[in-house]
């Protein structure tokens, strides 16, 4: 019985931790992976809210499990038994949609981007989101830098370059600029030098794919540690006997 309430006890603070790196997992998957998924055409589960939730919940409910063990309460146990089972549930779910979704996340990319840039003249959302990206990844376009040269934009392009005699529409946004000065885009000039010739679907689809399955396999390791847990609650549990109602002598 002693032996069962240390281990209880013990594991609720792992637990707590495990709740902790849970919530710093969601909100990290949040800002870092949100701007990329905001290109995706294809539906996806809430992997960043689900363990954002969980984490939550798990660093609010945690102390339960030691209030349980030392009180040596059933009821308290049997809370905390269904708490950990639903955390369980959660975890699993969160770990299996990114296994499971990366590759329709992937395919929602290439049709997304090619949207971003159709639509960069007019969707100023997606033409940011789309600027960051071409940025942080060093790439242009969805294939190449050469998709540009039929958007909207490059032909907006064009029509002012008329107005000047030229009559060159082969611009592409300075987001594909390898340098921030001197960056010949408008329009680019033959070889694109200074420009980020590899296109962004094939970058993005390998960024958002190598951390889906980072935090599918932690999210999945996390949900199992629950077992440990449920396994101790209901040993403990059924070591308590339970409490006859007391009665007042007449």
């Amino acid at each position: 019985m002693a032996f069962l309430k240390i281990s209880l006890m013990a594991f609720s603070f792992v637990f707590w931790i495990a709740g902790l790196a849970m919530l710093t997992l969601g909100i990290w998957t949040k800002i870092s992976l949100e701007e990329y998924l905001m290109l995706s055409t294809n539906d996806y589960p809430n992997t960043p809210v689900i363990l954002l939730g969980s984490g939550a919940a798990v660093l609010l409910w945690g102390f339960l499990g030691c209030f349980s063990a030392a009180v040596e309460r059933r009821c308290l146990l049997r809370t905390y038994g269904l708490f950990q089972l639903a955390v369980l549930l959660a975890g699993l779910a969160a770990g299996l949609s990114a296994l499971f979704y990366r590759r329709d996340i992937a395919e929602g990319f290439q049709s997304g981007l090619q949207n971003a840039v159709q639509s960069y003249a007019e969707d100023e959302e997606k033409a940011d989101v789309l600027d960051d990206i071409q940025r942080a990844l060093r790439c242009c376009g969805v294939h190449s830098y050469r998709d540009w040269f039929e958007s909207s934009w490059s032909l907006e392009q064009l029509e002012q370059h008329k107005f000047f005699g030229e009559h060159s529409n082969n611009s592409v946004p300075s987001s594909c600029c390898q340098v921030r000065r001197g960056c010949r885009n408008n329009p680019v000039l033959p070889g694109a030098p200074g420009i980020n010739m590899d296109g962004c679907f094939k970058k993005v689809c390998d960024f958002v794919s190598e951390n889906m399955f980072y935090i599918a396999t932690s999210a999945l390791g996390l949900a199992l540690i629950q077992v440990v847990g449920i396994i101790l609650t209901c040993l403990l549990a059924a070591k308590i006997p339970s409490r006859e109602p007391e009665t007042v002598p007449t």
